[in-house]
């Protein structure tokens, strides 16, 4: 995936878990209304790579 398509990464806490955010808001992601942090890396990682995709994909104007 080509990073300067991507809109979301990781963010470490202080507490050593981890939030998904909006590089261009800075703001953390919400799904279904959920804030999207104290995750696990391994969950956070991967739906960031989700996430980015579905951007990818709905700015190339494919999703269905």
């Amino acid at each position: 995936m080509n990073a300067a398509q991507n809109r979301y990464d990781l963010r470490k806490d202080a507490d050593g878990s981890w939030a998904v955010y909006d590089i261009f808001t800075g703001q953390t992601v919400e799904v279904n209304g959920i804030p999207q942090d104290g995750l696990d890396i391994q969950i956070a990682d991967d739906l960031v790579d989700l996430l980015n995709l579905e951007y990818i994909n709905r700015r190339k104007g494919s999703t269905h």
